[in-house]
């Protein structure tokens, strides 16, 4: 890894926009909102922290960060753009499901009594949205998009509807609708910069799936769209509603654990799910998925090519292959270039955005990474295996993080400071540091013993009956529920609901386009590097990736 005092000068081709491009409007403020979340709210368990010197030490109570929610406020009208794995998910947050979906739900509890999710998703507050269009260029989603949007009761196999959202063959179509109010785009990543440019443009407020963009020019394209407009944005990073983040958030910033100079994320994943290889739907193929439309016009894909090109980049896109249809391309587009930003824009982005929040992170002054496709042999192009290190010398202080996707070994976020270190998965673990200045009376007393986890707080997590292992890898680091006023929540749910309610009360959501914009440099910068095989490197003046 090349020093961080050396100078580098070639920057990356097309990085920033032409000022011809850009447009000279007034920039909305950027106020972040907390989201809806309480930090100390929720009573523990008797079995979360036994220690009474431990919780008179780090247990203090933290201001609620809870959103308010405006009794009455206006109905808005939804287009959802992209009803796949993560865009159903999205709806059932919202409160729509497929009457398949309640069903199964119904039959997991007769199944399992001490299985609550249908009860859960039937007592979910009334977000009082309407979702009024739909598109998916795969003829099955679309269809049961229009199932889940019309279930306003929440009904099984069954049911019979007389009002059902307009279902559009191109996304345009729906952004056009002046019955939409905001859209929520839960498409592959090639398209995410393009739709959010676009939604901006017409005035429609915009929820999208993380990572923000798919390539470099484009994230100050998409920044300028989002602030040059009056919409309000929110990127998918449901983290920013855990509660044990916000607890080690305020910890951190109270000095409990002292300078902090290391943060370790990982990913570690054994399972092809796990790694993208998702089922081929039996009904993908030529005559039900619109290709062309997926894989984008060829002004578009020539732009992208040219590119990748300039920053000798080609070999890892695969042009020819655009012109036939493939299903493995179509369900399992994450594994390669061509639509993804592989580990470091779809699972690193998760870690970086928790630590961000906590930490308030910024975007890094330089990036090295390192992998390859060490176990899936598939023709994929990402890498299945990545090590990457995020250098932040304004504050001292490094990030690594580790993914590999051919083991399960579980590793917690790890943020360590001088006196103690805070270990984050389902729980908030905290272990002294056995040279901490803070804590070295307790210690020399035989009150604290170092190196174990001294301090705990879970927020009462409850893991049942989730479908796949990918749902148990997020579940297990704490991102799938949260805990309000001693109620458990959907984090997505949680997360939808505050943009909605930044939408009616104008305000601006916690992750808006300013911390979109951070996560989505950081990770570029990473997956650069990568690709590259140097240091990169963020002139903050200049606002500008460049080379080492």
């Amino acid at each position: 890894m090349s020093p961080n005092n050396n100078k580098p000068t070639d920057n990356i081709p097309e990085n920033k926009p032409s000022e011809g491009r850009r447009n000279a409007l007034k920039t909305l403020a950027t106020i972040p909102v907390l989201g809806a979340m309480a930090y100390g709210v929720y009573k523990k368990k008797t079995t979360e922290n036994k220690n009474h010197l431990a919780g008179s030490i780090f247990n203090t109570e933290a201001k609620p960060a809870v959103m308010d929610v405006q009794p009455g406020g206006k109905k808005i009208r939804i287009g959802i753009i992209g009803y796949g794995g993560r865009g159903s998910y999205l709806m059932q947050a919202l409160g729509f499901a497929t009457p398949e979906y309640i069903s199964n739900l119904k039959e997991l509890t007769k199944n399992d009594p001490d299985n609550t999710r249908y009860k859960d998703f039937l007592e979910q507050d009334d977000l009082n949205v309407e979702i009024t269009g739909v598109c998916d260029i795969f003829e099955v989603n679309a269809k049961n998009a229009v199932l889940a949007g019309a279930n306003l009761k929440r009904e099984g196999k069954g049911a019979k509807f007389t009002k059902t959202p307009t279902v559009y063959k191109n996304y345009r179509e729906l952004l056009a609708a002046p019955d939409i109010d905001a859209v929520i785009i839960g498409t592959p990543d090639h398209w995410h910069g393009t739709m959010i440019i676009e939604a901006a443009r017409v005035g429609k407020h915009i929820y999208v799936e993380k990572p923000l963009t798919w390539t470099v020019p484009e994230t100050y394209l998409v920044e300028e769209a989002v602030k040059n407009s009056n919409v309000v944005f929110q990127l998918g990073h449901q983290g920013r509603q855990i509660e044990i983040n916000h607890r080690a958030k305020q910890m951190i910033a109270e000095g409990m654990i002292g300078k902090v100079t290391l943060v370790e994320v990982t990913t570690n994943r054994n399972d092809p799910n796990g790694a993208w290889v998702y089922d081929i739907h039996p009904e993908g193929n030529p005559s039900t998925i619109d290709w062309k439309q997926y894989e984008g016009d060829p002004q578009r894909i020539k732009e992208y090519m040219d590119y990748m090109t300039s920053a000798g980049l080609a070999k890892y896109v695969g042009p020819d292959a655009r012109d036939k249809f493939s299903p493995e391309r179509f369900f399992r587009w994450r594994c390669w270039w061509d639509y993804s930003t592989g580990l470091s824009g779809d699972l690193f982005t998760h870690e970086y955005d928790a630590m961000n929040h906590i930490l308030n992170l910024g975007i890094p002054a330089s990036a090295s990474s390192a992998g390859g496709v060490y176990f899936f042999k598939d023709g994929r192009t990402v890498p299945d295996v990545l090590q990457s290190t995020f250098l932040f010398d304004d504050q001292d202080l490094c990030l690594n993080y580790s993914a590999t996707l051919a083991s399960q070994n579980e590793r917690p976020r790890i943020i360590m400071g001088t006196d103690a270190t805070i270990e984050l998965g389902g729980t908030l673990n905290v272990k002294v540091d056995p040279s901490s200045k803070k804590y070295r009376d307790k210690i020399d007393q035989g009150l604290i013993k170092p190196g174990e986890v001294f301090y705990r707080y879970a927020s009462g997590k409850s893991i049942d009956a989730l479908s796949s292992p990918t749902e148990k890898y997020f579940a297990e680091r704490g991102l799938l529920f949260s805990y309000v006023g001693g109620k458990r929540y959907n984090t997505t749910f949680l997360h939808l609901r505050e943009w909605l309610e930044c939408i009616r009360q104008d305000k601006q959501p916690s992750c808006n386009i300013q911390a979109a914009f951070e996560e989505a440099i950081t990770a570029h910068m990473g997956t650069r590097a990568y690709l590259e095989g140097r240091t990169m490197y963020w002139d903050k003046d200049k606002r500008v990736i460049t080379r080492g």
